[in-house]
């Protein structure tokens, strides 16, 4: 994991009410103490700001506005993934376990796993 992405997910996880975080001085410790759902919503925010830009820079051709709101999704999501005690790490993992899969294929084998377990609890 890139060491940039380590520290943050320390901080982050540092942050944590039962970590010693102050919601009075820290941002993050503030979305912590409101919960999963403010968290939740500052991801579809941070998520919708993200495409907006993507579509200023289709036009201008500029990207450092998709850059700054890509950081801020990317943010809000480790936020996201402590709340839930994931580590990035977790996630580049299963990116790796991706890695030579086509999506196409991924997604078809997602597919069939989900209407396996349908079919199992059926005749459960």
């Amino acid at each position: 994991m890139s060491k940039t992405l380590q520290r943050l997910a320390e901080v982050i996880e540092s942050r944590k009410l039962k970590n010693g975080g102050d919601p009075e001085k820290s941002y993050v410790a503030r979305l912590f103490a409101k919960g999963d759902d403010a968290i939740l919503k500052k991801i579809g925010e941070e998520a919708t700001e993200t495409v907006m830009a993507a579509k200023d820079a289709r036009v201008s051709g500029e990207t450092s506005g998709l850059v700054y709101e890509c950081a801020d999704l990317w943010f809000h999501s480790l936020v996201m993934l402590a709340q839930y005690d994931i580590s990035p790490q977790t996630v580049l993992d299963e990116l790796a376990r991706r890695e030579g899969i086509s999506g196409i294929e991924e997604k078809a084998a997602r597919k069939d796993a989900l209407r396996d377990a349908s079919e199992l609890s059926k005749n459960a």
